[in-house]
């Protein structure tokens, strides 16, 4: 059984300032999404399922996915605010849907092999997808004890130009995570990485803390109570307009409540990333270096 590749491009891009999912990075006017699909069908992968706004499905489909279908078998799902359990009072002046882990929950329907969750606009790493794929396709979507995730180093996942959000993690010595804590202020301020906490306290931190980019590996067993979580959470927050059910999230309580373990896999894969403008000639120069040295093909598509 292959398995699936869930792309969450969805986003506002507000940092970044336009819909970076699809901007043009590589040197034949490849996006990051490009990179990720590529990879992930020679990794083994056998299904991408793509979650959008409504607004940009077919621009989507016309400038992408459409190029996929030769390799790949390619669906995709809307991710809407209003798709939320019945019954549960909410905030009236929300705008934009629930985070992450909504959108995981969205694509429920689509999700029927083990599968991995990655952002449409990070690029992961080649070895990232080999040995997530290594270890899904050892899987049965009955199975929920074992989900996992790719570790990153902190420090090589840092922005030049501003603050970043990370889900910083905790790992036992077997390498199974036992907390991960999502940080929206990340940055590296004169020689030093730091966290700014809601309180505005600050914290340094050592640059090897391992972090959650958001390569996620579960099964199609893993969302039912990942949902009932969701549920649990809007009783809780939904009322507050900016609210975000991310997946660290569900993954914890899961992981408290002995329900999963969630084994980090280590890769020497490189992250990066652009959540800034300022950060698209880096990103440019390092995929245009990896079509010289042949990591790539002249052209992917």
């Amino acid at each position: 059984m292959k398995p699936t590749l869930l792309i969450l491009a969805a986003g506002l891009g507000s940092r970044y300032g336009s819909l970076k999912q699809m901007d043009r990075l590589g040197p034949n006017g490849e996006s990051i999404i490009d990179y990720s699909v590529y990879d992930a069908v020679e990794a083994g992968f056998g299904k991408v399922v793509f979650v959008l706004r409504e607004e940009i499905v077919d621009d989507f489909y016309e400038i992408f996915a459409n190029r996929y279908k030769k390799r790949i078998a390619v669906d995709h799902v809307v991710q809407k605010l209003s798709d939320i359990p019945a019954g549960i009072p909410v905030t009236p002046d929300r705008v934009k849907p629930w985070g992450t882990g909504h959108a995981v929950i969205t694509a429920a329907a689509k999700l029927k092999e083990p599968f991995a969750v990655i952002n449409g606009d990070d690029y992961y790493g080649k070895e990232a997808f080999v040995v997530m794929s290594r270890l899904l396709s050892s899987l049965k979507p009955e199975d929920i004890a074992i989900q996992s995730m790719v570790g990153y180093s902190i420090a090589n996942t840092l922005s030049e130009f501003g603050a970043v959000s990370r889900g910083i993690c905790s790992v036992d010595n077997l390498n199974f995570l036992t907390n991960v804590v999502e940080r929206t202020q990340i940055e590296r301020k004169n020689g030093t990485i730091i966290y700014v906490d809601d309180d505005q306290q600050v914290f340094p931190l050592s640059g090897l803390e391992v972090v959650s980019m958001n390569f996620w590996g579960f099964t199609p067993a893993f969302l039912e109570p990942f949902r009932s979580l969701f549920r649990g959470f809007l009783q809780d927050r939904g009322m507050e307009i900016k609210s975000e059910y991310y997946i660290p999230y569900g993954v914890n309580k899961m992981i408290e409540s002995g329900l999963v373990k969630v084994k980090v896999l280590e890769s020497t894969a490189q992250w990066f990333g652009v959540t800034y403008q300022a950060d698209k000639p880096m990103v440019q120069e390092k995929l245009a270096i990896m079509h010289k040295t042949g990591t790539y093909p002249v052209k992917i598509w």
